[in-house]
């Protein structure tokens, strides 16, 4: 049976982080990636004399097999990488970098010999041979999976070698990698940390394009651009350069005494960097980078945005993240700022949500940079996502939507009222060039505010009724069967009593057809991707399939009155994530009938869909047997309940324990029989005995019918046909979960109108003469009790 792919992810980091022990996740990660890539290198290319990485003897997995429980393993695993790293130029001082005999981080003795015997141990069961042969990176999604736990568990200061996926992802689609048009092509990133964010974009532009563009990439730390090394070759870029040394005072990729200038540039370069002055000439910068001003002493943001400015060709195209700072400090920056967007160069700005990046907690924005369109650009297309995300441990996080629905509106520029819109320059020059977000987007909530006049004399504002305005467009007469006019203008009154809200609204025929029309929608991308669904073989891109299936979901509800479609994708995102990609991963991997291969696959088809199908008439025999069984039970609770207190007729009955079991029962019986004083406390235990005797017989009968029916269960598996498994797991298991789904947006709907016109009926119910009235009368009463008690105030 195939192993799930999460389990596989979530496995490896358990089995590495139990090893751990008291290191830093910062300095555990070199041990355990150099692992990885050494595992990966030998699946992928011992044996074959053509490929890129030469797998000497001595020098691969295999050979480090075979040190496990080695006295000297330590120092015979340091040999053995450096065996490997002599035998591939471009492997020197990248994967020799960790020192597997460091006693202080591995322990002594015994205790390395067995830490770095199981560190190897979790790798070996692992099998990279077939990686992306199936068209799916099983490997590039496990080190991602380590990297991103590495991360977060690294500190504050230390988990920077690493950008979330997420908005690697972002950066790589805004600006158009994936409208790559030659091969010669390249992308560069001047603080590549591990290198994730630039195998992001080379992965956007070759899974839409085909296209293996050329990557290149500076860092200054050493252990980390050696990560970076690594992780080129681990995904399968291993032509890529990697340069360790610091971007701005030692620029590795020079021409003619010029920077190197590249179609693209992506870059998270380190924020607000003190000491970016040590080493470079600002007064004479040989490279020109500092034509439009010098950024502060103290402060290197700008620093990083010139040189990437600078970094790119007259058409080159980039996207950097900065802290939001970066878009309103005054100073040499401002006048930099100033310069820089009345050149045109600066395409659009991303506002993000805080606490997103591990090194830091504050907010970051994507500047998004367009040299080719800049002669013509006369506005700047700001979008303001920094409301869009799910909390993720200690950390926040986008989801699948949050970026679908940036994408998608910066590349469509399409203006959203409180998110994103084409600011034009004039209005930018009328701020000074202030380009902070919410100077021109106003994303906050509007105001719930209180109708005086309401409070005083009753009726609901009309004023918040057409606020409504979107789900009276789809149901105009559902709008006119709640309300009525007022006996003022400018408010209306119920028709129908509080508790009557939501019948009326699911009662009306226009909420029928609201709910029939979509879905009717849901129903007819059902139809259209079963076939699909049913074609899943062994070898199928599960990726591919998210893909189409997603991107086909997004379009189908693109115009559904009512509902959020990027909040239907992401129902089918989510699911994915949580079932769905296991599931299809198992079958591209193995088949339909694997489900039979040894034990039943239950992960697969859960028993609960075997006996739905084909056993709903032993299961409702079965939930019949176990209700008598729960209504003795709950017989034997009110007895207890009744008469087992300390001076209650079952009390001497009870066990040590205070339960009431067959024999203490029937022994306090023995004790008592024939004791003239006890026969209310015999009558009761009697019926306590024949209660526990029917619960017994009633659990009998249930706990048999259950063996029974977890044998056909069984037996069932065996049975089912590669059709039946596909019934089982399209339309029982995957099909009706999403159906659910759709249908739970529906509820929102109706629960979000129903809420909001409960709490306006509820706020201007009782008008405040009326509620003074009764405060009279009350008062009234107070007074009249006081009085009769000889108080008078």
């Amino acid at each position: 049976m195939a192993l799930k792919k999460s389990e596989l992810y979530s496995s490896l980091w358990k089995s590495c982080d139990e090893l751990r022990g008291g290191m830093d996740a910062s300095q555990y990660k070199d041990y355990v990636l150099v692992l990885l890539f050494v595992k990966y290198v030998s699946d992928k290319y011992a044996g074959d004399a053509h490929a890129l990485i030469d797998v000497p003897a001595g020098g691969s997995f295999a050979d480090m097999v075979a040190l496990k429980n080695d006295k000297e393993i330590g120092d015979k695993i340091n040999k053995l990488v450096a065996r490997l790293a002599e035998a591939n130029e471009t492997l020197k001082g990248a994967i020799n970098v960790a020192d597997f005999n460091d006693e202080e981080k591995l322990g002594k003795g015994k205790d390395m010999v067995d830490r770095l015997t199981k560190l190897v141990g979790i790798f070996e069961g692992l099998d990279f041979g077939r990686n992306r042969a199936e068209g799916d990176d099983l490997l590039g999604d496990a080190y991602e999976y380590l990297m991103r736990h590495f991360a977060t568990d690294s500190g504050k200061s230390k988990g920077q070698f690493y950008t979330p996926a997420e908005v690697s992802r972002v950066m790589a689609q805004v600006i158009a990698l994936g409208k790559a048009k030659d091969a010669r092509q390249s992308i560069f990133d001047p603080t590549c940390g591990s290198g994730s964010l630039l195998l992001k974009a080379h992965d956007e532009a070759k899974s839409r394009t085909g296209l293996d563009l050329a990557l290149y990439g500076q860092e200054m730390d050493n252990a980390t651009s050696a990560l970076a090394r690594m992780n080129m070759v681990l995904h399968d870029c291993p032509t890529a350069e990697i340069w360790q040394d610091n971007s701005l005072a030692s620029p590795h990729f020079v021409q003619n005494g010029a920077l190197q200038t590249f179609d693209y540039v992506v870059a998270n370069p380190p924020f607000s960097t003190k000491s970016w002055t040590n080493g470079v000439n600002t007064a004479n910068d040989p490279y020109a980078r500092f034509d439009y001003g010098t950024p502060p002493d103290k402060n290197g943001d700008y620093a990083f945005f010139l040189h990437i400015l600078k970094s790119l060709k007259s058409t080159g195209k980039g996207a950097v993240i900065l802290p939001h700072g970066v878009l309103f400090r005054g100073g040499a920056e401002g006048s930099i700022r100033k310069s820089i967007v009345r050149q045109g160069f600066v395409k659009g700005i991303i506002g993000l949500p805080a606490n997103l990046f591990y090194g830091t907690g504050i907010p970051a924005c994507i500047i998004v940079l367009d040299k080719e369109g800049a002669a013509g650009r006369n506005g700047i297309f700001m979008v303001d996502a920094s409301k869009g995300f799910i909390k993720d441990g200690n950390k926040n996080r986008l989801r699948a939507q949050d970026m679908h629905r940036i994408v998608d509106t910066f590349t469509r520029l399409a203006e959203v009222p409180k998110y994103a819109r084409m600011v034009p320059l004039a209005e930018i020059a009328g701020n000074d060039f202030n380009l902070n977000l919410p100077r021109y987007i106003d994303s906050t909530a509007p105001e719930d505010l209180q109708d005086i006049a309401a409070h005083l004399k009753g009726g609901i504002p009309l004023r918040d009724i057409d606020g409504l305005a979107a789900y009276w467009q789809e149901l105009p007469g559902v709008r006119q069967a709640l309300f009525a006019d007022a006996d003022r203008p400018g408010y209306c009154q119920l028709k129908v009593a509080p508790g009557q809200i939501k019948a009326t609204i699911f009662g009306h025929g226009e909420f029928t057809a609201f709910n029939q029309t979509v879905t009717q929608r849901f129903a007819d991308w059902k139809q259209a991707h079963t076939p699909r669904l049913n074609g899943i073989q062994p070898g199928d891109r599960p990726k591919a399939l998210i893909e189409a299936l997603s991107e086909s979901l997004l379009k189908a509800f693109d115009a559904a009155p009512l509902i959020d479609a990027y909040d239907v994708y992401q129902h089918l995102m989510d699911y994915w994530a949580e079932t769905m990609q296991d599931d299809v991963w198992m079958i591209a991997t193995d088949g339909w009938k694997a489900v039979q291969t040894g034990q039943p696959n239950t992960d697969l088809i859960p028993p609960a869909l075997i006996v739905a199908r084909f056993f709903a008439a032993e299961q409702q025999a079965l939930e019949t047997l176990q209700a008598a069984r729960d209504a003795i039970g709950r017989q034997m609770e009110e007895q207890d309940e009744e008469h087992g207190g300390e001076d209650g007729l079952l009390f001497e009955g009870k066990t040590d324990k205070g339960k009431l079991s067959a024999k203490s029962v029937k022994d306090r019986l023995k004790t008592i029989k024939g004791d003239p004083n006890a026969k209310d406390e015999a009558k009761a235990l009697e019926t306590c005995a024949a209660l526990i005797e029917q619960e017994a017989s009633a659990g009998k009968k249930a706990k048999d019918a259950q063996k029974t029916l977890d044998a056909k269960v069984a037996a069932q598996y065996a049975q089912l046909s590669a059709a039946d498994i596909q019934t089982l797991v399209i339309q029982d298991k995957w099909l009706a979960a999403l159906t659910a789904s759709v249908q739970s947006e529906l509820d929102r709907v109706s629960q979000a109108l129903t809420g909001r016109i409960r709490q306006l009926a509820e706020r201007y119910a009782t008008p405040l003469p009326a509620l003074c009235d009764e405060v009279d009368v009350l008062t009234g009463r107070v007074d009249a009790h006081l009085k009769k008690m000889g108080f008078e105030w």
